[in-house]
């Protein structure tokens, strides 16, 4: 359990939050959501104690330990086993196959655990961090971002472990269905205030929206009748049979508060501008493959595959196997090893890849590296690109050099921005951007009217986005006619057949027990299947009638307190009664309904992951 009691923190003039007071109990798995530069990585630091707060404690009971995932690479054993093993606690340390059991989890093969640190990628080597805090087994857990580098499959692992994990964690992250699917509250930074709920992200945020909304309309209304109180003072002034009414209200004007008018907060405005496209098809690719050299094995091969106006398809599978340079081939940036990729003449191709960060020229500015990136050479559209990317003012004028990894993200973003396509290619455009630009890059890609081929490994994008999917895994490639929620029901990932061995998703593939056809294999998944139907749907069904009665109570929430707003303007002294008693008993009941949902929820989930280890 953490305690925090009136903390705040500031850097220079900026202030990141001010008199924070918030618990974290026992068993909580809390998601930590707001904007980037808002302070969640410095709320982070502040529990870890990498950095002290200007005022303001931080308890936690005595020998509580608290584990905090570090970005920071220093590795001083001969092979990433025995480097794991090092975060074991002393009555472990002999005990090394739980080592062995979250390498694997996170992607470490049997051999690459032999392998010394060092010659693994930045991406292994965080991950090998990753691993080295997770089986340190402290009380509390503090992770920033604990998602970058890993593939969907290590995702999906890690997703299971916290699902599990019987202390509690602090979790900052971009993608919404990872954290929605780990926590039990949501906590968000906000306009300086850090503020805790039970449930999910979608809650946190309605809830918000909807005070912040409230706030607005209480002080549209305040401010009105000030107006008006101000033009009855000036009109009556020097009527001296008034003069006690006129004093009554120069009092009342001097003990109102105006509330504040919420200042604007900004926000990324992605709007994609579609090329013209004559033909059906954009691209097609037929007996596609591709391999670095004779010395490297093909990485894909024998690849068909036909994107057309509309189509939205996405690339999947773990890293490493060739999704990225797939992506190269078709943007042409690789010829082909084997087979053909024809585009059509009209074909207009926007592509986004993870190494064209290191191309933007680092001496230029940031309104300077769009207006290259423009076929018109326009300063003005430039800025206005500038502008939507979040770089206003100033911040246009940034170097290259001095950006972060985010910042640069958005400066490639903008450049599609500058010119209309038809086909956008993607490969893994999530990747630094906080939760609610993922937001607002995924509602643009929905109201786009091209071609989407993206690699993501953010399952919030498949289910959201994909039609098709480009599978990567049991060592070939193959296109796969369906969504993503298709594709874990009726074919899921070679890792996830496999048995928990200690070493669960690595090894041989499972071979089915001699005379077992794989025609009796999809008879006894089908019987699972509808087993699992009838398991799930009372509580699908009641889960869906709870949130239709909040849906009902929040609406009439609303209602009751736009008539309360009018009868305190009006000062009916009955109605106003009456309608308080009525708002309280609405959100004690709206209450009672979020944590009966809550529950449910809660409920099914657990349900689900039951039946998603089985089947």
């Amino acid at each position: 359990m953490l305690k925090i009691e009136n903390l705040s923190k500031s850097y220079g003039t900026q202030a990141l939050f001010e008199g924070v007071t918030v618990n974290i109990n026992r068993g909580e798995r809390v998601g930590l959501v707001g904007r980037n530069g808002h302070g969640k990585t410095t709320f982070l630091r502040l529990i870890a104690g990498e950095e002290t707060p200007d005022s303001g404690i931080i308890t936690a009971p005595r020998g509580y330990r608290i584990g905090h995932l570090r970005q920071q690479l220093d590795f001083t054993e001969s092979t990433v086993l025995t480097e794991a093993a090092l975060g074991l606690p002393e009555e472990d340390k002999d005990q090394s196959w739980k080592a062995e059991k979250v390498l694997a989890g996170l992607g470490f093969s049997r051999s690459d655990m032999e392998r010394p640190p060092y010659t693994f990628s930045g991406g292994y080597q965080v991950r090998l961090n990753l691993a080295k805090l997770l089986v340190s087994d402290p009380d509390f857990l503090l992770l920033d971002e604990p998602t970058n580098y890993l593939d969907i499959v290590a995702i999906r692992w890690l997703e299971r472990f916290f699902r599990s994990w019987r202390g509690e964690l602090l979790l900052v992250t971009h993608d919404r269905s990872f954290m929605d699917s780990v926590t039990t509250h949501t906590m968000g930074i906000h306009r300086r205030r850090i503020r805790k709920m039970p449930g999910d992200t979608a809650r946190y945020y309605g809830q918000i929206a909807l005070e912040e909304e409230v706030h607005e309309k209480s002080r549209i209304n305040i401010e009105r009748k000030r107006k008006q109180t101000e033009e009855f003072i000036r009109k009556f002034r020097a009527k001296a049979r008034l003069v006690g009414l006129v004093q009554s209200r120069i009092r009342t004007l001097e003990k109102q508060k105006v509330p504040d008018r919420l200042e604007a907060i900004r926000s990324m405005d992605f709007n994609f501008r579609l090329a013209p496209m004559e033909s059906k098809v954009i691209i097609q690719c037929r007996d596609l493959g591709y391999r670095w050299s004779s010395e490297f094995p093909e990485l894909f091969a024998g690849l068909d595959l036909t994107v057309g106006r509309g189509d939205r398809i996405a690339v999947v599978g773990p890293n490493g196997k060739g999704k990225s340079t797939f992506l190269r081939v078709l943007a042409g940036e690789l010829e082909p090893g084997t087979g053909t990729v024809g585009a059509h003449g009209t074909a207009r191709m926007g592509f986004y890849g993870q190494t064209n960060v290191e191309r933007l020229e680092p001496n230029r500015t940031v309104v300077e590296e769009l207006v290259a990136g423009d076929p018109d050479r326009s300063v003005q559209k430039a800025r206005g690109v500038a502008g939507t990317m979040m770089f206003e003012g100033d911040a246009a004028l940034k170097k290259i050099s001095v950006l972060s990894g985010g910042e640069k993200s958005r400066v490639l973003l903008g450049r599609l921005l500058l010119e209309p396509h038809n086909l956008l290619l993607l490969d893994e455009p999530t990747n630094h951007l906080d939760m609610d630009s993922c937001e607002a890059l995924l509602s643009a890609l929905v109201q786009f009217e091209g071609a989407v081929v993206i690699v993501t490994h953010n399952e919030m994008f498949l289910h959201s986005l994909a039609q098709r999917l480009v599978v990567f895994d049991r060592g070939r490639s193959a296109v796969f006619e369906g969504t993503y929620r298709n594709f874990l029901d009726e074919v899921g990932w070679e890792s996830e057949e496999l048995p928990d061995t200690g070493t669960r998703g690595h090894g041989d593939t499972e071979k089915l027990p001699k005379g077992e056809s794989k025609k009796e294999a999809r008879k006894e998944k089908a019987r699972l299947l509808k087993e699992k139907a009838r398991d799930l749907a009372p509580l699908k069904e009641k889960t869906e009638g709870l949130e239709r009665e909040v849906r009902e109570l929040e609406l009439e929430v609303e209602k009751v307190n736009e008539e309360l707003i009018a009868a305190s303007n009006s000062g009916d002294g009955d109605a106003i009664a009456s309608l308080s008693k009525q708002l309280s008993e609405l959100k004690d009941e709206l209450e009672r309904n979020y944590e009966e949902l809550f529950g449910v929820t809660e409920e099914l989930e657990r349900l689900e992951q039951e039946w998603s280890e089985k089947l």
